[in-house]
């Protein structure tokens, strides 16, 4: 991941570089109770309509985010056509089940590889579509992805941020390099979870010394670390983030 050409807050340190019938007229059948078995069957499709009716909407476009796949390559149709169903059964779950099912599906589905293999530029923030249809991103393009896959499944813009980080990798006597997770907060004031492509699990930020957060942003707002201290408009000051956020829109996401 490279972050050179954005424009962190101000005090925050600049980071390094880093998808047939009977014939004549009917007659009459006499009446007669309901038959148990189909009033069981009425009962039940009473049940799927009240329960469809009461279900929380999507935010995501099927169509739109199906013609914009097909535009991008069979690879992304491919993707697009195992998201959905992951999206259509998180809606239904509580927001612990929905980072569980959001973030198992990228991390099982996406390869990370540098941008420069997969884009052959230093730095380039991938929309979701266009991650599934590489099959292979870095580290902010499994956090993007997350991020407008979890605002299509109900979960708030206020409790989401995108977060860049120091990462401590091998170790205390390993390297120290940039890294972007995604960070669920559900509360303001609670300890935030950290979706991470570098460990499957959904963890607290207390068992994730390895992360030394930088600033942190979404679509509403841009602070330092992952604080209260606004730092700015993110769409004005991160150019990548505002390009991606067009990209994902156009692609039938929140």
């Amino acid at each position: 991941m490279h972050v050179t050409d954005e424009t962190p807050p101000e005090g925050a340190a600049r980071l390094p570089h880093e998808g047939g019938a009977a014939s004549g007229p009917a007659k009459p059948a006499p009446r007669r109770p309901l038959c148990r078995g189909r009033w069981r069957r009425l009962h039940a499709a009473f049940l799927l309509a009240l329960a469809l009716s009461v279900a929380p909407s999507s935010a995501w476009d099927t169509d739109r985010m199906l013609a914009a796949a097909q535009r991008l390559s069979p690879r992304a149709v491919e993707g697009v056509k195992a998201l959905q169903p992951v999206l259509a059964a998180a809606n239904a779950l509580d927001e612990d089940g929905k980072l569980q099912a959001v973030n198992q599906f990228f991390n099982r589905r996406i390869l990370f590889k540098d941008d420069t293999e997969v884009w052959g530029q230093v730095d380039y923030w991938a929309s979701p579509l266009e991650t599934l249809s590489q099959g292979a991103g870095d580290c902010e393009d499994y956090a993007i992805a997350k991020y407008f896959s979890l605002l299509a499944v109900g979960v708030p813009i206020a409790k989401l941020r995108l977060v860049y980080v120091r990462a401590q990798i091998g170790g205390p006597n390993g390297i120290v390099q940039a890294h972007m997770v995604l960070a669920y907060h559900a509360t303001p004031n609670a300890e935030p979870l950290i979706l991470d492509n570098l460990i499957t699990e959904v963890r607290p930020a207390s068992r994730r010394p390895d992360l030394t957060p930088v600033f942190s942003f979404n679509s509403e707002g841009l602070w330092q670390g992952v604080g209260a201290q606004a730092a700015g408009d993110p769409v004005s000051r991160l150019s990548r983030w505002r390009d991606v956020l067009a990209k994902a829109r156009a692609e039938g996401f929140q």
